[in-house]
């Protein structure tokens, strides 16, 4: 049980490993750098701020990374509930790893392309609008990814509720996060006119079900009972 217990605070730990570089390359960096439609003040911005778009790209590295250990830690805290919905949690976790490294070429290639002396400095209006390009596609990737993102939560689920050992809401409320990221990227697909309104929903919804987890994971752990129904 203190294995148990200690791989759960692992878990807890690289939870905000996880999430607050997250949110900082995801969310802050290119609210500070991006101006929808205008590449010209976008690559300016990205160009006057180099040293926050490099720490944005390092933010997001680290949490791929930490996603995928998170990933594993919570495998040795559910393995003995139902092995099956534990290793589909892992598989999902690292199938979304290759592709959130590989979206992050596309920030590379802007940096390749803005730095000086630029790799087309004798066209710079034709520069910039190829690093506005790649900065759409690494969101565009980031939509994609968020797929993963949001089918690991339900095996994830299934397992809280199983267990016995957190409380069951917890459980509900990953399934409903699961939900809204797969809907996010199905919307962006499929009615990209709702997709901005979506985008929101669902990271509300993600925050929902995963902040309150994380949380207990860190600061209570899990229970000493285990449901009679678990599985090996």
């Amino acid at each position: 049980m203190e294995s148990l217990k200690r791989n759960a605070r692992i878990a807890g730990l690289l939870y905000p490993v996880m999430g607050i570089p997250a949110v900082f390359s995801y969310l802050y960096v290119p609210q500070k750098l991006m101006v929808h439609g205008d590449a010209m003040a976008t690559a300016q911005r990205i160009t006057g701020s180099a040293g926050l778009f490099r720490l944005g790209i390092a933010s997001e590295l680290l949490s791929v990374i930490a996603f995928l250990f998170l990933g594993c830690a919570l495998y040795r805290v559910f393995r003995e509930v139902d092995k099956g919905y534990a290793f589909l949690m892992v598989i999902l976790v690292a199938a979304s790893v290759p592709l959130s490294f590989a979206n992050v070429w596309n920030e590379t290639a802007v940096l390749t392309l803005l730095q000086p002396p630029g790799f087309l400095s004798a066209a710079s209006l034709q520069r910039e609008s190829l690093a506005m390009m790649f900065l759409t596609l690494h969101m565009d990737g980031l939509r994609l990814a968020a797929i993963f993102w949001g089918l690991w939560l339900f095996p994830f689920g299934v397992l809280v509720m199983r267990s016995g050992l957190l409380p069951k809401i917890f459980g509900v409320l990953l399934i409903l996060a699961c939900l809204g990221w797969v809907a996010d990227t199905l919307v962006w697909i499929l009615a990209p006119q709702y997709s901005n309104a979506m985008d929101m929903a669902a990271n509300v919804i993600g925050g929902f079900g995963e902040i309150p987890i994380s949380l207990w994971l860190l600061v209570v752990g899990v229970s000493n009972r285990r449901n009679s129904t678990s599985r090996p």
